[in-house]
């Protein structure tokens, strides 16, 4: 009964990744076959039985990061069976399709029938009714952050979460009680509302922003079926349960079950790239049961049991009751909010997940928070500042107590401190509470005057130089990219001056070193090699036309034919050799999930254009080339393919498709031919095909395609074996018999039809193997020379085999013939710990003999690892990763071959432990995320495997060698910016409080001020604020031409040059001399005259504001008209403010600054305090810069004399190699 009705029902996918899977512990020992692609994948994951899992004899290895990563489901690679109807009419019978996928491929799901408990019930058709029991959310969405309300409060408590905003409110909220009262109640809360208004404006400017793409988003319009009709309703009133229509191009509104759609037997394509980046068209089912019910003619009711809410988008698991049947539903059944349905005139589903509790919103987060190495390094300098203030403080309060004490007796009538009122009958104290709560007082009030120690300014002004480093790397037309039309950006504007301290490069191949355009170069087939060995880039290209509906059609792509095996495939099935390459050409055209589309060719309006839509590029590139050969495949539907074979056109009928999932690493489909036989086509990988290859037959075949297969391997081609086989009808109907079993099954549903994909993938006939290009990218070679010049160690980690990973290796000069391999591929942990000993021994002995043909002249013979994914599965996570890292340590390259996902992630997590050096990843995939995720910084490629690394990354660029710009030039100037202006704000504000200690040390410890105190709150806002935020974002110590010449001069922030504790004692003690000299020479000059103190006081500021000033003009580079107008312009600015200040008569000081500029002392102290001040720290630079110069210093001097000689790179230039840094 079951043979002899229709029904076409794809077997479930099997997910790379999932949140909380259960791993099994294996011996070494077990004979269990490692999945490299995903160790965490565990084959028979539905059954929580071990014993039944071991059944099935697979089981999986603990990975590398299983316990350090966060959940980043992958994307699900595809595993799909569609069964078929009788054997004995396979021409004449429709074909209808079933269920795409059973049941969810989430371990902790797809075990057991979803419980009341755990599931959400959707009525359809009843909204009401769905919403009684739980109100779901609606569907309006919100990511907005703020309310009108909430705004304040809100933005407050995160902007407070800074430990540093707390110490200044602290501070005003003190100096608003009057016992402590330095400043006037207003001025001392400037400063800290200045920098709270400024990040709030911002913060409310993104959030209004965001606000206006919501409401577009939720007016958007939907059809509804509402009252037995379809009206159109805004997307923020649609509710779970309704359902909904929506028409071809448009964007879904929420996640809908598929009920029907415009293609007869189900199918609706959707583009899924607002969800996860990837512009390929989807295949979505919708069930036989539902296909022919129309809503506004029939009443349509029926239960959805779904899974409640959850993140991953690449599983769903539910059943259906509809009709008094209970229906699986799977992943290939829903659609998901903000895919766009393509190809498919109208589709019909019902709404289950809405709003917030969509997939798309749920995933809606961005990459990790990353702090830079600068900013933490900078919170211990501020602690040694707090320590500093403390100090001052402590040192103020004790000698107030010292001074009390003895002058206890005084106290009541010694001038300028009178404890007594006499101008009543009866004296009273002002406000003293004795000499013990007076040095409480004190200490408070000191630490109110001395606060701009810590300077709050710091944090604005690293944010506004980070938003104007962004600005000039996003807009650096040298990293642009004119084939995909992207520029830079900058994701992560917290970590730009990380990107000037990488020590480590973690790279992904394909699609990172490689453009991830596959390219058909050749192919075995039958034992024969059609390229002799090496790609012929002498053949000639194919021009291969057919007619489709009246119209010319050509393939989108051309592809390199070879002339003999192209006459042989048009030479039909006459001879032995003709019809094995017919069969592999058929096999390439039909064994795939390629959606044929025909677009227009602008170049020719006459001609048409077949696009392939395809979910992988392989998939592209081997269905092209068999439309090059004459194989075209012009029609596909759920049922059938049509191919035109050389001008006749044949159809077949698909009557089952396994589609490639990382378990099994093949794909199969199962065709009724046009003679009325069927067959069952396979490609995978030659690791997983060989061995389901039948070896009894043509074992002469078997080994040379082997060779082959080395051999285009060892060019950097990649490789898949091609075989078939027929099946006879009693083998056809096992197999359906046995399929349709798997795909109803409740329990266990993935094991089943997986096995059931196995039983009918043996004894297969080999016909051949294919090998495609994937090519480096532009300047690749280059840009890992420059890096390693630079002294960044580069590694490679990759799930490519061995063999065509080294031979990347070569073309991208990351490996050399000079180099010494050391090669580790091990299946047993004891094997890997006897492995890493003997190659210790080994780098131990090649070090010795560097050391020694150092001392003859001779050059250095340089160290590259090459390590499998199996041999790191035992080493990661144990006792291993200590030698591991110690032998890769002293390896110039390291290259990591049939690496997993979160095994590259686990790599980048064993270096971060051994070592505090930076680490930066850069990939392009979804197998990329979690590496990228996990590294200090993160880069993501633009390419053609979609958006997910790009969305997860800090940075994203177009190119891999935009690497090299990104880090030697912006990433060093970024750094060296960086690093010298979070000194000098440092520098700035510490010399201020210095001048007023010393004045309190003058003033009997009484904490009175003689710089006026709105000068004292302007100072780090507008006096001397702008210069050094507009310095640290356009001045170049170094030009570019030079830094991308010399990748040496990246060495300085490998090494701290620009910001370590030797540089913060250096500028601390240069501080101290500087404010020494503001402070005591107006105190000598006018010791004796009768100048009152704020005069004075207008003084030292004047003085420090042009000393800080010029001091930073000092240390300026190249100089332009901009750096003129700020420095010079803000002491203009102090000058005018201080005029102004003093022009208020109700202000202490009035008209204080223009008696003391009267005088000609007043301009021979600033001389003089500028002389004496700058004068250490001038011949200092200059004895430096003569003996010991840096590389950096050489490379400038060298740049401004004009003629860059070898000399400039040469002295001490940092050694490539160097031992890793302990982690701190």
């Amino acid at each position: 009964m079951a043979a002899e009705r229709a029904l076409l029902i794809p077997s479930p996918r099997t997910p790379k990744g999932t949140q909380d899977l259960p791993s099994f512990p294996v011996s070494s020992n077990s004979g269990v076959k490692v999945n490299l692609d995903n160790p965490m994948l565990v084959s028979g994951m539905d059954s929580q039985n071990p014993a039944e899992s071991s059944s099935s004899n697979e089981i999986s290895l603990k990975s590398a990061s299983v316990r350090s990563l966060s959940s980043n489901p992958s994307r699900a690679s595809r595993g799909n069976s569609i069964g078929a109807g009788s054997f004995r009419d396979l021409r004449s019978k429709p074909v209808r399709l079933g269920s795409r996928r059973g049941d969810s491929e989430v371990f902790s799901t797809s075990q057991k029938e979803i419980s009341d408990e755990d599931a959400r019930l959707v009525y359809l058709n009843d909204p009401a009714k769905s919403n009684e029991r739980f109100e779901f959310t609606g569907n309006s969405v919100h990511t907005a952050k703020y309310s009108l309300i909430s705004f304040i409060p809100r933005n407050l408590f995160e902007q407070f979460h800074r430990v540093a905003y707390i110490y200044f409110l602290i501070i005003a909220v003190l100096n608003q009680l009057p016992q402590l009262a330095v400043f006037g109640r207003t001025a001392s809360i400037l400063p800290l509302a200045f920098v709270l208004l400024v990040t709030a404006v911002k913060d409310a400017y993104e959030d209004w922003r965001r606000q206006m793409s919501d409401r577009v988003e939720n007016n958007r319009l939907a059809w509804v079926l509402v009252n037995d009709q379809f009206q159109q309703k805004k997307w923020k009133d649609i509710q779970v349960g309704e359902i909904i229509k929506i028409q071809a191009n448009d964007t879904l509104p929420c996640d809908m079950v598929l009920l029907s759609t415009s293609d007869s037997t189900g199918v609706a394509y959707v583009q899924t790239i607002n969800l996860d980046g990837e512009s390929n068209l989807k295949t979505r089912y919708a069930k036989q049961e539902t296909l022919s019910k129309i809503p506004e003619k029939e009443k349509i009711s029926g239960l959805i049991k779904c899974e409640k809410p959850n993140r991953n988008i690449y599983g769903f698991q539910a059943n259906m009751d509809i009709d008094g049947k209970r229906l699986s539903l799977g992943p290939s059944n829903i659609i998901l909010r903000g895919c766009e349905l393509k190809n498919t005139s109208w589709a019909i589903g019902v709404a289950v997940y809405c709003g917030r509790e969509t997939k798309a919103m749920l995933n809606n987060s961005g990459s990790p928070s990353k702090r830079s190495w600068l900013e933490s390094r900078m919170n211990s300098e501020i602690i040694v500042l707090s320590v500093f203030l403390i100090a001052l403080c402590t040192v103020v309060s004790i000698s107030a107590a010292v001074w009390l004490r003895r002058r206890r007796d005084e106290l009541d009538t010694i001038p300028f401190y009178r404890r007594k009122k006499f101008n009543e009958d009866e004296p009273e104290n002002y406000n003293y509470y004795g000499w013990g709560a007076e040095i409480v007082f004190t200490f408070l009030m000191s630490i109110i005057v001395f606060q701009i120690m810590i300077p709050i300014s710091l944090y604005i002004s690293m944010e506004l130089v980070r938003v104007g480093q962004a600005y000039f790397m996003i807009r650096d037309t040298q990293m642009y990219d004119e084939a995909s039309n992207s520029r830079f950006q900058c994701r992560a504007l917290n970590i730009n001056e990380d990107l000037g301290q990488i020590k480590y490069v973690f790279s992904d191949k394909t699609g990172t070193l490689t453009e991830n355009k596959m390219e058909f170069q050749c192919a075995s087939v039958w034992g024969v090699d059609y390229s002799d060995g090496k790609v012929n880039t002498q053949n000639q290209q194919a021009r291969y036309f057919v007619k489709v509906d009246g119209k010319v059609v050509r393939p989108k792509m051309t592809v390199k034919v070879d002339p003999q095996l192209l006459e042989l495939s048009k030479s039909g099935r006459d001879t032995e050799e003709a019809k094995h390459v017919h069969d592999f050409f058929l096999a390439l055209a039909a064994c795939n999930t390629i959606v044929p589309l025909i677009v227009e060719d602008k170049s020719d309006p006459a001609m048409k254009l077949m696009d392939y839509q395809g979910e992988s590029p392989d998939e592209q590139a081997l269905a092209y080339a068999a439309a090059a050969y004459g194989f075209m495949l012009v029609e596909r539907t759920s049922g059938h393919i049509v191919i035109d074979i050389h001008g006749e056109r044949q159809r077949y009928n698909v009557l089952g498709l396994h589609e490639f999932d990382s378990d099994r690493k093949r794909m199969s489909v199962i065709l009724g031919c046009p003679d009325s036989t069927v067959r069952v086509f396979v490609k995978g990988a030659d690791s997983s095909m060989l061995s389901v290859i039948d070896r009894s037959l043509n074992k002469n075949v078997i080994q040379t395609t082997k060779g082959h297969l080395h051999a285009y391997s060892s060019l950097g081609l990649r490789t898949l074996v091609i075989g078939m086989r027929d099946l006879s009808e009693s083998e056809f109907e096992d197999w359906h018999f046995s399929f349709e079993a798997a795909s109803t099954a409740v329990v266990g549903r993935v094991a089943l039809l997986r096995k059931v994909a196995g039983n009918v993938e043996k004894n297969l006939t080999i016909l051949g193997a294919s090998a495609i290009e994937d090519k480096l990218q532009k300047g690749v070679p280059e840009a890992i020379e420059s890096l390693r010049t630079a002294g960044i160690k580069v590694w490679v980690l990759t799930g490519d085999k061995q063999e065509t990973a080294i031979s990347i290796g070569y073309s991208s000069k990351l490996l050399t013939n000079k180099m010494t391999q050391i090669i580790i591929n091990s299946n047993s942990r004891q094997s890997c710990r006897k492995c890493l000993e003997d190659a210790l021994v080994m780098s131990k002995k090649l070090e010795t003999m560097s050391e020694t043909s150092d001392n003859t002249g001779t050059a250095r013979s340089p160290v590259a690892l090459i390590i499998d994914g199996t041999s790191l599965v035992y080493i990661l996570d144990s006792e291993l990763e200590a030698q591991l890292f110690q032998l890769a340590s002293t390896c110039s390259v390291v290259l990591c071959c049939r690496v997993a996902p979160l095994q590259k992630a686990g790599i980048v997590a064993l270096v971060k432990k051994k070592t505090s050096d930076m680490t930066l990843s850069i990939g392009d995939g979804a197998n990329d995320v979690s590496m990228i995720q996990m590294a200090d910084v993160g880069v993501g490629i633009s390419g053609q495997e979609g958006r997910q690394a790009v969305m997860a990354s800090d940075f994203s660029m177009g190119q891999f060698r935009f690497l090299v710009p990104l880090l030697l030039v912006h990433g060093h100037w970024n750094y060296q910016r960086m690093g010298y202006m979070i000194l000098y704000n440092f520098y700035r504000n510490a010399i201020f409080v210095f001048v007023l200690f010393w004045y309190a040390l003058f003033a009997c410890f009484t904490l009175t001020t003689a710089i006026n105190e709105w000068s004292s709150m302007l100072y780090s806002i507008i006096y001397t604020s702008l210069p050094t935020i507009v310095v640290a974002i356009l001045d170049k110590d170094v030009s570019r031409s030079n830094l991308l010449k010399y990748p040496q001069l990246y060495g300085a922030g490998q090494r701290q040059e620009a910001y370590n504790r030797k540089l913060f004692w250096l500028t601390m003690l240069d501080t101290v001399w500087q404010s020494l000299v503001v402070f005591f020479v107006p105190i000598f000059a006018y010791w004796a005259s009768t100048i009152d103190v704020p005069s004075i006081g207008d003084l030292w500021t004047l003085a420090v504001v042009i000393l800080v000033n010029l001091h930073l003009a000092m240390d300026i580079i190249r100089w332009n008209w901009i750096f003129h107008a700020v420095i010079w312009g803000s002491i203009v600015a102090t000058f005018i403010c201080v005029m102004i200040l003093d022009s208020f008569p109700m202000l202490a000081g009035y008209w204080a600054i223009f008696n003391i500029m009267g005088q000609g002392s007043f301009w021979v102290c600033l001389l003089g305090i500028i002389t004496a001040a700058l004068l250490p720290r001038f011949v200092v630079k200059v004895l430096y810069q003569h003996f010991t110069p840096d590389d950096i210093q050489i490379a400038r001097e060298a740049e401004k004399l004009g003629s860059l000689r070898g000399i400039a790179v040469e002295v001490e230039m940092n050694p490539i190699m160097e031992p890793p840094s302990p982690r701190r």
